[in-house]
Parts: C-alpha cells; structure tokens; sequence
C-alpha cells in the first residue's frame, strides 16, 4: 500500500501544482517615461482572486505607450512615442519570468507611433504614426527580429481646427480572417481598409468608410463573428457600431452612441475601445470624466445598448485591458499611476470593482 501511496500523493501534489501555475497570467504595462516610469512593467494576474503582483520593471525603453504580443507568445513589441530618428518600433524575446530582451528596431518613419499589432500568423507588425500621416507593416523573422518596413500615406483634414488639420492615425487591426488591415484616422475621420499581401507585409489600400465629422476615430475591436466592429470617437465621447462584409472588406455605420451618462459634462476624451472575447460586450474608456462605458451587443444586428459608466477609481483611464479568459478588466491611469483591477459580470457585463490595485507610473496600456 505505501507504493501506491507515494505514486498517488506525487499525482495530486502535481495537479495541485499546474493548477496553481496556471492561475496566473502575465500582465504587461505599456507606459510614458516623463516620470519616475523606465519603460514596460510586467505583474501576474490571479486569475481566480483577481490579485496582481507588485509589477516588475521588465524591459528600459522610451515612453512605450502601446505594445503588443506575438501569437506565440514569445515575442514583444513596442513603440517608442517620439519625434524623428527617435521614433521606433522595438521586438524583445519574453523570458519564463516574463523579463523582455531586445532582438532589433526598426524606424517608425512618422512621429508619435501610437499602436501596433501583430498579425494571426504572427509574421507582420503592423504600427500607427499619429504625426506622421502614415501607417507600416514590417515582416517579423522566426527569430523574432522585426525587417525594414513598407510605408503607406494618409493625405486630407476634417473639421476640428484643433485637431483635424491633417492625418491623425490612431490605430492599425487585423480581421479575425487575418487578410485585411483596419485604420482608424483620427485627423480625417475615416477608417481605411487595406489588403494584406500574399508576404502579409505588403498593404494596399481597398476601401474606407467616413464617419461623422469632427468625431476623431482613434481604436477599433472586431466582434469575434466579424458581422460587426466598433470605434472610438475620441474628440466626441461616442462609439460607433458597424457591420463588415468581409467578402467585399466594406464596413457599414449602423447606430452612434454617447461614451458618458445622461447629464454627464460634454469634456474630456475616448482613449481605449475592446471587444470582450465572447462578443457580448464593448468597453470604451473615458478621459476627464475617468471612467468605462460597458455596452451590451445585439448579436444578430450589432446594434448596442448601453449597460453601464463605471468610475475607474483613478485619474486619465487612458488604456485598459480584459484577461483572455474574459473575467477580469484591467485599468491603467495616464494621471494618478494606479492600476485597478475589475470582475467583469459574465451576466450582464457590469464591471465590480475587486480592491486589487497595483503601482505604475504613467501606465497608459494594458496588455496579457
């Protein structure tokens, strides 16, 4: 019996153990370096509790404001939001503790990169120059290491003096088809749709969509159906829903709702826009009023209804992010350096706040 014994209590022991490393999930902290911040910051996330760890400096780099992870998971990428010679796009390996260590960069060929995603076949990086009127896809080796890149040309305005006078990209997506790019234009109100080549680092552009005047489309999140997607209006507090033929790549504007709560000041700003894995709910984050619009969708037409506004407990929510298994919203604050953490309800999709928070300066993306 003690033989038997012995094998039994190593299997439990075991199970107990990959139970317990698989609770947790890396957390990754995009963030501006103005402050007392040194680039990305990485904290695991319990997936039962909802408990972060302190976060861990995981890679010095220059105002890192979004990144974004290789399907494989064994990459990073990074832009540095900066002027000139000093705007780049960065790839770092991941280590088993989550450090990063960087392989190569490449020039961002625009000022202010401000997002970058990676394709499902983890072969193409694909970024948003805000003031360089243009958007790039660069090829990513096996290795990791990120090719020169190929770079596409914005040219207009829209109404906004302020803001509008040129292009203004904010964000580059991939289709869950992984054969089309979506960019949202900030400064022309437009979200242009482009074909990925046969090498998928190759763009051309294919068709667009005009959305209302003076709203600055700034992110963009694909229902995992791909009948529908939805877009931040960052100078006007409102989202807009859309269907997608994805056999002619042409989006379509179906419904224009305000971010904020009846009665709420007409200010501040939209920063972050995400799709919740099972397609029920879209988040959107508001600056100034410091807060997360949650909206249920409908999902045979996309439309939405607006669930809740929830205080981030924090000031300039400017990015935020929901762990892939769908039950935990992460907030991170541009202004007050506090990370909060949210149970997301698989009912309705309210946000409950769980009193975990963590310390990061400047954090204004969350990424798992």
């Amino acid at each position: 019996m003690k033989f038997l014994y012995l094998p039994l209590m190593l299997l439990i022991f075991c199970q107990f153990s990959c139970a317990s490393k698989s609770s947790e999930t890396f957390v990754y902290f995009g963030t501006y370096t103005k402050g007392s911040s040194e680039g990305i910051y990485v904290s695991k996330l319990n997936s039962e509790t909802g408990a972060l760890s302190n976060p861990e400096l995981a890679a010095v780099i220059d105002n890192p404001s979004f990144i974004a992870l290789h399907p494989s998971k064994e990459f990073l990428f990074a832009v540095v939001e900066a002027s000139g010679d000093k705007a780049i796009v960065c790839s770092f390996a991941v280590s088993a503790d989550g450090k990063l260590t960087k392989i190569n960069q490449q020039p961002a060929k625009g000022d202010a990169p401000c997002h970058l995603s990676v394709d499902a076949s983890g072969q193409t990086l694909l970024i948003a120059n805000y003031n360089g009127s243009n958007c790039a896809s660069f090829p990513i080796a096996s290795d990791g290491k990120i090719g020169p890149g190929n770079y596409y040309k914005h040219t207009g305005s829209s109404v906004d003096p302020r803001r509008q006078k040129a292009p203004h990209l904010h964000s580059i997506n991939v289709d869950p088809a992984n054969k089309r790019a979506f960019v949202a234009d900030l400064g022309i109100d437009i979200i242009v749709v482009y074909n990925m080549g046969p090498s998928r680092a190759t763009l051309t552009k294919h068709s667009a969509i005009s959305l209302p005047a003076g709203g600055g489309p700034r992110h963009f999140s694909f229902h995992p159906s791909a009948k529908f997607a939805y877009a931040n209006l960052e100078l006007t507090r409102q989202i807009v829903a859309m269907s997608y033929d994805s056999e002619r790549g042409v989006l379509k504007q179906l419904q224009v709702l305000s971010t904020l709560p009846q009665g709420a000041p007409a200010n501040g700003s939209t920063a972050e826009c995400l799709v919740h894995p099972s397609g029920k709910w879209v988040y959107v984050s508001n600056r100034g009023h410091n807060s997360i619009a949650a909206f249920s969708i409908d999902q045979n037409s996309g439309l939405l209804t607006m669930v809740e506004v929830e205080s981030t407990l924090g000031k300039i929510p400017r990015g935020f992010g929901i762990s892939p298994d769908g039950q935990f919203l992460i907030a991170g604050h541009q202004m007050s350096d506090n990370i909060t953490v949210f149970k997301i309800n698989q009912e309705t999709g309210a946000l409950e706040n769980t009193g975990n928070t963590a310390t990061v300066n400047a954090a204004v993306n969350v990424r798992f």
